[in-house]
């Protein structure tokens, strides 16, 4: 594990922090978290305890449209990945938002400064370290405040690569305060407590696995699971009709990105690493037949790949429409193949 701080003004991390690649910014947090406190775990392991993998597919007004392979986002209805993982390793994981930047800063300022790191949902347009075009913004981003040097008022952050980034802290709260759509962080934050920490339990990973075939098999609405990769198929096909040609490049580039692993989905819109989470699954619980699936599952990334390449080679066309149609042909064999895995790896845990 090695640490490794950009830019020119060098400060080091809180003590024990290390920094490393990761391929999901919520789970490859998490880790750093969990491994800061000394519970080493895989990325996989808590992306599964967590139950984060499903699909969504969604067009709000104002907005482009969005293929998305996450599920258990924290919300009133849902208790969040982060929470989820912890309730399921005996970690008790805290969070708060506030419309108030004055608390909001406040309150991070005393985690910093008691030497704990802090989990950050950020806007990562805003982030210095990204090569983004200026009017992009994705508030749906996870890093970790890893140590704070008052002096300069910047804090580290961890996020997906190997280095830490120095951020300026007004900087860092126009990130953690954005409210650009869709996903605004409402500078939430996550503050954990490991004094009960333990190993997962084979209950803890049958849970977890049957908690996410309940959403891809029956979802509340068509938007998600199975039935949003039907639903996508269809709409996809739509958007010449409602995206202008500019809207339309930009949507099947940033679909592109968030199927493959460049939006931290680790490849295969989180089949991959769904599918070594099940091979962790399997020693767990002593049960071979999920390491099988996983197999189908990292076949079936293989597909969404292949639907990645085609949305990125669109974006490049004078008119992506051409290709709309190849790239969204798989989905038809991709909602079978992933509803028959669902179908039976619920059937296993339940059984």
């Amino acid at each position: 594990m090695t640490t490794t701080v950009s830019g020119p003004e060098r400060f080091r991390p809180f003590a024990g922090f290390g920094s490393y690649p990761t391929h999901h910014c919520v789970t490859g947090s998490l880790k750093h978290v969990y491994d800061f406190y000394g519970y080493p775990i895989s990325e996989e392991l808590l992306f599964g305890l967590g139950a984060g993998l499903g699909f969504v597919y969604f067009h709000f007004k104002g907005t482009d449209p969005f293929f998305g392979g996450r599920a258990n986002n924290a919300s009133p209805r849902e208790e969040g990945l982060e929470k989820t993982a912890g309730r399921r390793t005996g970690v008790a994981v805290t969070s708060r938002s506030t419309s108030s930047t004055r608390v909001a800063q406040a309150e991070l300022r005393k985690v910093l400064e008691a030497g704990e790191p802090a989990l950050l949902y950020v806007d990562m347009g805003f982030l210095p370290y990204f090569d983004l075009p200026p009017d992009y913004h994705f508030g749906g981003h996870v890093v970790v405040a890893a140590g704070y040097d008052p002096p300069t008022g910047r804090v580290l952050i961890a996020d997906r690569d190997r280095e830490l980034h120095p951020v300026d802290w007004d900087v860092l709260e126009a990130a953690r305060g954005s409210r650009f759509r869709p996903f605004p962080p409402r500078h939430t934050w996550y503050t954990f407590d490991f004094a009960g920490a333990r190993e997962p339990h084979a209950d803890d990973v049958r849970a977890a696995i049957d908690q996410v075939c309940d959403g891809m098999l029956t979802p509340p609405i068509a938007n998600l699971g199975v039935r949003g990769i039907r639903k996508a198929l269809q709409e996809t096909l739509r958007w010449p009709d409602v995206l202008d040609a500019a809207a339309l490049r930009r949507t099947c580039f940033e679909t592109a990105l968030f199927i493959d692993s460049r939006g931290g989905t680790g490849g295969g819109i989180f089949r991959y690493m769904y599918a070594r989470f099940l091979g962790e699954a399997t020693v767990i619980t002593g049960e071979s037949r999920l390491d099988e699936l996983g197999s189908e599952l990292n076949a079936i990334g293989d597909l969404w790949e292949g639907v990645a390449a085609t949305f990125a080679a669109a974006a490049e066309l004078d008119d992506p429409a051409d290709l709309l149609e190849a790239a969204t042909t798989p989905l038809h064999e991709i909602a079978d193949r992933e509803q028959l895995v669902w179908q039976s790896l619920k059937a296993l845990v339940t059984g």
